[in-house]
């Protein structure tokens, strides 16, 4: 019997069809069954992509503290449960051995980064933009026009805040008089 290259495409698929019936497989079936089983007990959560300012929404699954799986939202009106790339590897991000848990801090002249706790970074973080606001600080221009502006501190967002974060964070930087205030999505 000669076999066309055809003949044997359409029989070999025939022949995988008929036993992933037989088996009671539906293709996708075994899968979603994992998925499901995985998350089972699960915490979910929305938030939104960290990259870009298209805003994705995504599910987050975490079990005992820990993020187990992340995937688009379904329900969100800009990305309908579709991620790109990017988003769809924050998984990796977020359960990265190599990702930096404590902040890490280089004194002026030294080489070498150290770990500081928490309470001590954010002290030292609000001490400099005093300092820095209280000597840059400029109460009236040239023409003794009140203008309560700071020229020594620049700002610029990310997209990985909300439009709600977003509009709190350009308040706060407003109130200290900051006028440099810039958002670059893709950083």
């Amino acid at each position: 019997m000669a076999l066309s290259r055809r003949d044997f495409l359409k029989y070999s698929g025939g022949t995988a069809i008929a036993g992933a019936v037989a088996n009671g497989l539906v293709p996708g079936e075994a899968s979603a069954n994992e998925r499901d089983n995985r998350l089972q007990g699960a915490k979910m959560t929305t938030t939104i992509c960290p990259y870009c300012a298209v805003g994705c929404s995504m599910l987050v699954h975490s079990k005992d503290g820990k993020i187990i799986n992340i995937e688009g939202d379904p329900d969100s009106p800009v990305s309908k449960g579709s991620l790109c790339s990017k988003g769809a590897s924050v998984t990796q991000l977020v359960n990265n051995p190599k990702r930096v848990g404590k902040p890490l801090y280089r004194a002026p002249g030294a080489s070498q980064w150290q770990e500081v706790e928490w309470d001590w970074a954010f002290d030292a973080i609000a001490r400099r933009v005093k300092q820095s606001r209280d000597a840059t600080f400029v109460r009236r221009n040239d023409k003794g026009e009140e203008v309560n502006r700071c020229n020594g501190i620049a700002s610029v967002g990310s997209a990985a805040l909300d439009n709600e974060e977003c509009y709190l964070y350009a308040k706060w930087l407003r109130s200290l008089g900051l006028v440099y205030i810039e958002h670059q999505a893709r950083i």
